[in-house]
């Protein structure tokens, strides 16, 4: 069972490692699995790829992500 009343950073820590999806204020969908965070949500993704409107647009390899810039971040 989930621990709802962990804190955000725990809930990216316990996501570490893990494939997530990351949702851009822009529209774009970046996934790929998360290797670090930082306190102002700055994350860094291995084996990233590029989706707009659902689409597939191209692989990234490893990525950093402007925390000011996410909307959502969920595992998949």
């Amino acid at each position: 069972m989930e621990d709802y009343n962990s804190r955000p950073l725990d809930t990216l820590n316990a996501a570490r490692n893990k494939n997530v999806m990351v949702d851009m204020k822009n529209g774009y969908r970046y996934t790929g699995k998360l290797i670090a965070f930082d306190i102002h949500v700055n994350v860094v993704l291995n084996d990233a790829e590029e989706f707009q409107n659902g689409e597939a647009k191209r692989k990234l390899g490893t990525v950093f992500i402007r925390g000011d810039t996410i909307t959502i971040i969920n595992t998949t």
